[in-house]
């Protein structure tokens, strides 16, 4: 039986994975994918932002594939192998993800090892923010290191002198993988798929104790995830306004927030996605008939008050 190719996209929060996702989703390349997402957080919500996709997605929930979750990554992988109407696995990590655990899986593992072929690591970038979070992140590195492909991501919202500068840096860090910039994600599909690039050579003198026992995985005590969910309507003008007063107070705290908003009134979900100060809101795929209309957010950062975001949200009900 033929192995299914597996694609890795990984990268820091708030780097532009899911966005990447749905584009190679969206796009007319008549091939079929298993999507499996990976949240830090009890409340997912990434799933959620991969609209229309007829793909199957499967969420992990309240931990990294590379800590807790490991377990029903392999499980999730096991079912899939089964399958005979798969074309590839695209697999998004959360951001806090070191990505050498998740490599460990497609070859200690036997039956995942045998049925699968680990195709390519792609690792996004944020321009405008990966050299504070490479000055102050392990994982930010380890994500850029164990790449095959780079896809500097935002390249829009920084000059030609600091793109280079950024890009010398990554190169620096991973000489041997192929650099792209990019807007929104918009790639061209042959860069990321069937790539055939991953080489696990490279990666073990690079590292010679990647094959070792899986590491701890541990993160930062003072990173953690709020997630906070509201059953009633809620008023959009007043939650704009309210996140963006926040985030610009707050948002050097900030690194992730994302969420899908019941807005009163409105047949559309209302999607925000920020990053540290910048915040984006779009108005989503209207909601189903007999769907549940919850406003549900994810909060990602250091020193997160939970009370008091949930305080601000339940303030913007309509």
């Amino acid at each position: 039986m033929a192995q299914i190719p597996v694609t890795v996209l990984t990268g820091y929060l708030g780097a532009g994975k899911t966005t990447l996702l749905q584009r190679i989703l969206s796009e007319n390349h008549g091939r079929r994918f298993a999507v499996v997402v990976n949240e830090f957080g009890e409340i997912g919500i990434d799933s959620d932002l991969v609209v229309d996709a007829e793909e199957e997605v499967y969420s992990m929930n309240n931990g990294c594939v590379c800590c807790s979750v490991r377990g029903d990554l392999i499980r999730i992988l096991s079912g899939l192998v089964k399958r005979r109407d798969l074309d590839g696995i695209l697999l998004e990590t959360t951001g806090l993800a070191d990505p050498s655990p998740i490599i460990q899986t497609f070859f200690m593992d036997d039956a995942v090892r045998d049925a699968t072929l680990l195709d390519a690591v792609v690792t996004v970038l944020d321009a405008l923010h990966f050299p504070g979070q490479a000055a102050s992140r392990s994982e930010a590195l380890e994500q850029v290191v164990y790449a095959d492909l780079l896809i500097l991501n935002k390249a829009d919202l920084v000059d030609e002198a600091r793109l280079a500068a950024v890009e010398a840096q990554v190169r620096r860090l991973n000489p041997q993988a192929d650099i792209v910039r990019s807007v929104r994600g918009d790639v061209p599909l042959e860069t990321i798929l069937g790539r055939n690039s991953f080489d696990l050579s490279r990666l073990l003198f690079l590292s010679p104790a990647l094959m070792d026992a899986p590491s701890a995985g541990q993160h930062d005590a003072d990173v953690s995830s709020v997630s906070l969910t509201l059953d009633q309507p809620v008023d959009a003008r007043r939650f704009q306004e309210h996140l963006g007063a926040y985030l610009a107070e707050r948002g050097g705290d900030i690194y992730r927030c994302k969420g899908i908003v019941h807005a009163a009134g409105q047949p559309q979900r209302l999607v925000f996605q920020g990053v540290h100060m910048l915040l984006e809101t779009t108005w989503g795929v209207p909601w189903k008939d007999g769907e549940e209309r919850l406003t549900r957010a994810v909060f990602i950062g250091r020193n997160l008050n939970a009370d008091e975001l949930r305080a601000g949200l339940a303030a913007c009900a309509a």
